[in-house]
Formats: C-alpha cells, structure tokens, sequence
C-alpha cells in the first residue's frame, strides 16, 4: 500500500516540504536571527493553509462517494447470480439466504419451495431449522395465491416453540415461468409494522431471483435440447444404425432393386430431416413424418418382426410438438419391447385430443419392463446409451410445460408397455413465434 495515497501520508509529505524549504533558505542565505523567525513563522503558515485545505477537500471527496452507496437489493441480485443460476435447491437456498441476512438489515432469513424450508438463517436458529415442513399459514396461502403477505405478530408466525423471538415478517412468493415457486421471507424482532424498505427489498429480491431461477431454466432447457439433438445425430449415423440399414438395403439390391432404391432414398431422407431441424418445437405432421421414415427403415431391416399401427387425429398435424419427442419413443417400443420378443411385435402409435391438450399412446405388445425396472427408466443415463433416452424426453417436457407434464409409463411384463405423452395445444404464428391455441 502506498503511504502518500492515505490521508495521513498527504498531511505528511506537505508539512515535510514545508520543513524542507526552511532548511534549504536557513542553509543558502544564512538570515539573521529576526529574519529566522519571520522565515519559520511565514513558512509554517503557509504549510498549515496547505495541510488545512488537503484536509477539507479529502473530506468532501469521502462523503461525495459515501453519498451514493450501492442499492442492497442489486447488491444481493449481484452476489446471488451465479447461485440462482443453478436453480433452486437446498444448497443454492442456503448461499442466497447468507448473502441476504449479510447485506439487509433483517433479523433472519429464510427460503422455501412449494413444500419445504429450503434455508434458513439468522435469530433462532436453534429451531428454525433448514429441512422441515412449511408450518406458517401465511407462507402458504403466498404460495397458493402468488401475493406478498405480511405477518405482524408472533401469533402469525405459528411457531411451536414458545421463547421464539421473531415477532413479524414479510413473505414474498417466488416465482418462475409465472408459477410460484417457493417464497423468501425476511423476519424481524419487533411487533408491529415492518419498515417500508424492508417491504420493498422483499418484493425486488423476490422478483430478482425469480429471474435468475428463469434464466436457470432456460439455460437447462437449452443444454436438454442441444444434447438430444447431439444424441439423435449420433443415434441416427452411430455405426449400428447405418451398417444394420445399409445390410438391409444391400440385401436387397439383388433381388428386389426397386426397393433398395426406395430404401436408399427414405435413409437419405432421414438424415436430411434430422440435419435441417432448428429451433425447439415443429408440426406434429413433421414428426409423424420423421417417425414415418423412421419406421420404413427399421420395417426393411425386422420385416415381419414388427407390425405398425397408427391412430392420428388429422386435425392436430398442424399443433406444435418438442422436437424429437415421438420418434425416440417408437425406437424404445421396438428395440426393448419387441426386438427382444421370440415372435412378432405390434407398436401402435395413437394422437388425439383429450381435455383441451393433445394426447399421445406409444404402446407395444412386447416384453415389457420388470417391476423393479420401471422406477428406474426416466432417470437420467438409464438404458444402453443409444438414440435419444426417455429421460431426456421426460425432463424435456417437464422444463417445457411443467412438473405435471412427463412420460407416464404403464408396464407388465410379456405383457408390453405404454407411454403417454401430454402435451399443450399451440401452433405458430408468423416470425416462429409459438403461442396458445
């Protein structure tokens, strides 16, 4: 640290020249005694104006830069970026609600999500502890109704243990894609009204970090949509699937030339459809088509191994699905219900509309899934390895339209399985914008 950028280290250097030119007049002209000390005394006076006036305009630069201190609230949306960014979970709750207590000026702290208590930090502590279930009403009904709630007794508070000093506090939903999920609460010690400023950080930090778990959501949509097209371009030019093809077209170039043309221009179809797709959702007609191809491909190669039925609502083609939420499905329904049957198989895929959302049936005769299987099918990296998993498709859908939205899977073994698929009725407008029907 340098000295003379400190105030004492200027008041130092500025008394010190002064000092410094008495020596060097004392030294060169040698005055007389009177001429000293009228010397010293005009001097000395100078080097006080200086040192005086240095002093004045520290000072005033100090409290100009004190005048504007940075807002707590951008401060607290600042430091809990890179947190929120994940999402919202115990660890990321716990690092939010240290930064908040830290720069706000409340008795404690606390983060939930729909269910739980997430976080909690500051005044006791010792019973208000990170893990339980939500007990306050009035946290509740905020996340029931999505409005900011202030409680401003203890009674309020419901809490069970009776030495609890927090008194009032102000809840505020927290909410993502506009649903809620969870809430932030600030407590203070004091009965009575919370302070406006408190009110109002409530209010920004819990729009702040609703935000930030947004922009989480986006960037996990994306990395989900960019690895399941990554997977189906390695799915569909991994070696298996094109020698397998390429064998089957080969045998029959012979016998039947016609079709292994036919063949050869449905795989180049296939890879064209999977090259070109952009962006996150197509026309259920594009997907169909997809599958379509697909299934033309794979009939080549089983034959009579696998029979195909389709029951399609024409009047849904034009809806928006996910890109590649279909066609890894029927690829599952065939390579792990029927390939593994001893004798043929029976995929059917069916489309219609049921409650004002587009329902779809991948269902197969196959070997179906063990009990102990089943739990496991959705979870992420299960299965071979190859094409598009179910749990991308699963997690996919979930991130799109919501927890209520993933694969639900029906399954008994020799028996086959069924997956249904909800989806929400939208189309497209012009510019690719997606909206609701």
């Amino acid at each position: 640290m340098n000295l003379f950028s400190q105030p004492g280290g200027g008041i130092v250097l500025r008394w010190g020249l002064a000092q410094l030119l008495i020596a060097a007049v004392v030294f060169f002209a040698k005055p007389g005694p009177w001429g000293l000390l009228a010397l010293i005394i005009l001097v000395n006076a100078a080097g006080t104006y200086f040192v005086a006036d240095y002093i004045k305009r520290y000072k005033v630069a100090a409290l100009k830069l004190d005048e504007h201190p940075m807002d707590p609230t951008l401060q607290i949306a600042n430091e809990t970026l890179p947190f929120m960014r994940r999402g919202l979970n115990e660890e990321t709750a716990q690092k939010t609600a240290e930064i908040i207590k830290k720069i706000s000026e409340v008795s404690a702290v606390a983060i939930t999500d729909r269910e739980k208590v997430l976080a909690y930090i500051g005044e006791c502590s010792d019973h208000h502890k990170a893990g339980g279930p939500i007990l306050t009403h009035s946290t509740m009904q905020a996340i029931a109704t999505g409005e900011l709630m202030i409680v401003k007794d203890k009674k309020g508070l419901n809490c069970p243990e009776k030495n609890c000093t927090l008194q009032a506090a102000v809840i505020a939903p927290l909410k993502c894609k506009g649903e809620v999920a969870g809430t932030v609460k600030l407590y203070q010690t004091n009965q009575g009204d919370l302070q406006p400023s408190v009110v109002k950080m409530a209010l920004a930090v819990a729009q702040l970090l609703g935000m930030q778990m947004e922009l989480a959501e986006l960037d996990r949509q994306a990395q989900l949509v960019t690895i399941a097209e990554l997977d189906a371009l390695h799915a569909q030019i991994n070696p298996h699937f094109l020698f397998n093809t390429l064998n089957a077209i080969i045998s029959y170039s012979r016998s039947h030339p016609e079709t292994a043309r036919r063949l050869l221009i449905r795989l180049a179809s296939f890879f064209r459809q999977a090259l070109k797709r952009q962006g996150h959702f197509n026309s259920l007609k594009e997907e169909i088509e997809y599958v379509n191809t697909y299934l033309v491909l794979e009939k080549a190669r089983f034959r009579e191994k696998i029979r195909i039925k389709k029951d399609i609502d024409p009047a849904l083609l034009e809806y928006q699905v996910p890109v590649l939420t279909l066609q890894p499905l029927v690829e599952n329904a065939i390579k792990h219900g029927v390939q593994p049957m001893i004798g043929p198989g029976t995929v059917k895929i069916t489309a219609r509309l049921d409650n004002g959302e587009m329902l779809f049936i991948i269902e197969d005769d196959g070997v179906g899934i063990s009990r102990d299987r089943l739990p496991k099918v959705l979870l992420p990296g299960f299965g071979s390895g190859n094409g598009v998993g179910m749990s991308n498709v699963h997690e996919r859908l979930k991130s799109l339209y919501g927890e209520d939205y993933g694969l639900k899977i029906v399954s008994e073994v020799d028996k086959g399985t069924s997956v249904y698929i909800r989806i929400p009725l939208k189309k497209h407008r012009e510019e690719g914008a997606v909206v609701e029907a």
